[in-house]
């Protein structure tokens, strides 16, 4: 097939998932071709079976915002057009269905029928959407979509109750591709960072309120009067000079490592004992999955999608949003037991295995196959 993606090109979940599935689908002999406005972070090595096209908007004193979902969709309809594109997947409802829908009208007047699908990735609905600017054009673009899915059991649900949705929903999971993610030896980098053999906690996010970093930080703090122990903070955004500042407060600077946007997190997991993700909504939890690949047990939060990825009792624990002490307390009773971590170790790498790439991958090329077929059948 050949496939065109479109998705944001950053950090964000959505982005890695939509670079990892369109690498994973090309390894197995599709043309995939990117449309966005810059080369998504994880699209950094040649692929033969790869495209990039890049999404450039003019800029004009009449427009005090440069109309990027016009020249997207223009793109769109190039790439189609002279490509031969048998698919669109589109990334997050925002702006990208909607945009879909256009340039699904606009192919219609050069005779081309476009199948669409829409994968939706959480706050583009549980956040974004709701919003009563964006509110109706999301319920209508999912709508008009070829295909939806979701990453999610619960992201689907939220979906259906927010949302006047006619559309069947498929959940098909995030993925987790472990020729990158596993355990490996990095003995002498966990010695730079915990050179008294202290145990190391990591935390990975996008700095927003949702993620709530500073229970991180809080549950840290009553982690370390029990347990000697390292705090590595992975990312960046708008909170991130607040929780610097909170950890000067509790004068904790040299006990947490801000270590911003890293590219290759695999290398800090693998020497992880811990991974914290105590966020007041998760999808999924792509990045609690990252981490269980790498054999890093979870202490989360029981919202949204993670109970769907972590199982309390069995490859970490689930607490209550907010519930800092009862976080502390599981965190300690694993790390004072080896037998136990290295249980949990264990069971954290067998459910990571339930989402390999290698078993997702056909899932999509199954769905594409089956959207493909109804939109040429039904004309």
């Amino acid at each position: 097939m050949k496939i065109g993606i479109v998705c944001y090109p950053t950090f964000g979940g959505s982005g890695v998932i939509a670079t990892e599935l369109g690498l994973g689908l090309a390894d197995r002999g599709h043309d995939v071709h990117f449309i966005t406005y810059k080369r998504p972070v994880r699209l950094t090595a040649f692929h033969p079976n790869v495209y990039f096209h890049e999404v450039t908007a003019m800029e004009y004193p009449l427009f005090e915002y440069t109309p990027y979902e016009t020249a997207l969709a223009s793109k769109i309809v190039d790439v189609v057009r002279f490509e031969k594109i048998d698919i669109l997947h589109v990334h997050y409802a925002i702006p990208h269905a909607a945009v879909a829908f256009m340039t699904k009208e606009i192919l219609k007047t050069h005779g081309i029928q476009l199948p669409v699908i829409t994968t939706l990735h959480g706050t583009d609905i549980t956040l974004v959407g709701t919003d009563a600017s964006f509110a109706p054009v999301v319920a209508f673009s999912i709508n008009a979509s070829d295909g939806v899915t979701a990453v999610s059991e619960q992201l689907k649900k939220e979906t259906l109750d927010t949302f006047k949705i006619i559309k069947d929903i498929r959940v098909i999971y995030n993925f987790i591709d472990f020729s990158r993610f596993r355990k490996t030896n990095k003995d002498h980098f966990r010695k730079a960072i915990a050179p008294e053999g202290e145990k190391i906690l990591v935390h990975i996010s996008n700095f927003r309120k949702v993620k709530r970093v500073q229970d991180v930080i809080h549950v840290f703090e009553l982690i370390r009067k029990e347990v000697n122990a390292k705090l590595l903070l992975i990312g960046d955004g708008p909170e991130r000079k607040q929780m610097e500042d909170l950890c000067r407060s509790m004068h904790l600077c040299d006990e947490i490592r801000f270590l911003g946007k890293q590219e290759a997190v695999e290398e800090l997991l693998a020497i992880a004992d811990l991974f914290i993700l105590p966020s007041e909504n998760e999808s999924f939890g792509l990045a609690a999955l990252e981490a269980m690949a790498c054999e890093v047990p979870v202490i989360s939060s029981n919202a949204g999608g993670l109970p769907e990825v972590n199982i309390d009792g069995v490859t970490g624990y689930m607490c209550n949003v907010g519930d800092i002490e009862m976080m502390a307390q599981k965190s300690i009773e694993l790390l004072q037991d080896e037998v136990s971590l290295n249980i949990f170790r264990k069971n954290a790498f067998l459910q990571a295995k339930r989402f390999d790439i290698l078993e997702i991958l056909p899932q999509y090329e199954s769905y594409y196959l089956e959207i493909i077929e109804k939109v040429i059948k039904n004309g």
